[in-house]
């Protein structure tokens, strides 16, 4: 299954930075789509616990960004279609804090062009 997120500042009639994300549960992966200001790498590996969704660069457990109140389980329900969101990507600030916002849901399997998560 892949979701598509938007993240956006925590005000965007201020700041307009955000990310426009895929976030593939099947692959554990993510690619970025689409950005401005939240400076987020390419692509890299999601991980789910505790009703948080964390985005990490590829084999890097650090978070880059966390995604609170979203969860896919085991049936393919998403737990929320919004939450706060925090990202971490310059190391030298303190975290900034926005929101995520679920865009779209597909549930069908997806065959890519390209296998861009490839090690």
């Amino acid at each position: 299954m892949r979701l598509t997120i938007l993240i956006n500042g925590s005000d965007p009639t201020v700041n307009h930075d955000y990310a426009v994300l895929w976030l593939d549960t099947d692959e554990h992966r993510w690619s970025r789509e689409a950005h401005e200001g939240i400076d987020l790498p390419p692509w890299g590996e999601l991980r789910d616990a505790n009703g948080v969704t964390t985005l990490c660069a590829p084999l890097n457990d650090a978070p880059l960004c966390t995604l609170a109140g979203l969860h896919v389980d085991r049936k393919q329900r998403v737990t929320s279609s919004q939450g706060p969101a925090a990202w971490h990507c310059v190391p030298a600030r303190s975290p900034t804090n926005g929101f995520w916002r679920l865009q779209a849901v597909d549930r069908q399997p997806i065959e890519a062009e390209n296998r861009v998560f490839d090690n």
